[in-house]
């Protein structure tokens, strides 16, 4: 019983100390990566050709198969882990079962269901499109809507897809939507602030760990409560940081906040010069 305990803490105390070293460590280097300038270059590219929303649809389209594409082959894999890992995980929590605990994680998850976060999505799209209204307020108003869709259905495609079942005390399957839906929700509104307003890289690096440990605790309530596979909140995980940076970058792209490639950029010198 102990055990289940210290993992809630962990649930809390590991994102909440590992997402400001990797922001702090590992982040500047991967955006400063040649992955991420192609990205940027590509970006540029199809901007110059379709314009800042036609880009941002090619994005969201491609981003959004690309996620599939990926968590279909994942999901499978996890699959396969269900008599060796899942099945032992829920027998060691279902013997273990406190009600009160249970009451509680009962109560937190619900966080990550749709209907509370379909009213969050409501309050978000009209707050930001009010402090909005002197650019494109529209933005807001079509993009929360946005995830809570994309979310759903992309969700859809890959529990048809992989079909893996569900534990006996409840219907979900892979991956889990409470993950994926309080990171895709809490991640679009925190990208939404911070273009509304000038957070500074601190208050980013809060946002991001505090988004990270809600996450992470609806991952363990989803298992305490009875809801999910372990894998299938691994599953949800992944998907979830997946589907949150393509929408992040749809974002990105609709307001022009796409910085130019670096390599690029000072590549045209030269080529200038020795044009000369």
């Amino acid at each position: 019983m102990v055990l289940i305990y210290a993992l809630g803490a962990a649930s809390v105390l590991l994102p909440a100390v590992l997402i400001p070293v990797v922001a702090t460590r590992w982040g500047p280097a991967a955006l400063e990566s040649r992955t991420a300038d192609r990205l940027r270059a590509a970006v540029v590219g199809l901007t110059e050709a379709l314009g800042r929303l036609g880009a941002a649809l090619v994005v969201l389209l491609a981003g959004s198969a690309a996620v599939v594409t990926i968590c279909w082959p994942f999901g499978e894999a996890l699959s396969r882990l269900e008599p060796s890992v899942d099945n032992p995980v829920f027998d060691y929590v279902h013997a273990r079962r406190v009600e009160v605990w249970a009451d509680i994680n009962s109560f937190v998850t619900a966080l990550g269901d749709r209907y509370p976060l379909k009213w969050v999505t409501v309050v978000a799209a009209v707050g930001f499109a009010i402090a909005w209204r002197r650019r494109r307020w529209w933005i807001p108003l079509l993009v929360m809507p946005l995830q809570f869709v994309l979310e759903q259905y992309t969700q859809q495609v890959l529990a048809l897809t992989v079909n893996r079942g569900h534990p006996p005390t409840d219907l979900g399957t892979y991956p889990s939507g409470g993950c994926a839906r309080v990171m895709l929700t809490f991640g679009t509104i925190a990208v939404l602030a911070g273009l509304t307003w000038n957070v500074p890289r601190r208050g980013r690096i809060a946002i991001a760990t505090a988004l990270a440990v809600l996450v992470s605790v609806e991952g363990y309530t989803r298992i305490y409560a009875e809801k999910h596979w372990l894998t299938d909140v691994i599953g949800g995980w992944v998907f979830g940081v997946l589907l949150v940076s393509v929408m992040v970058l749809t974002v990105l792209v609709a307001e022009g906040r796409v910085r130019p490639p670096l390599r690029s950029a000072s590549a045209a010198p030269v080529e200038v010069a020795t044009a000369a």
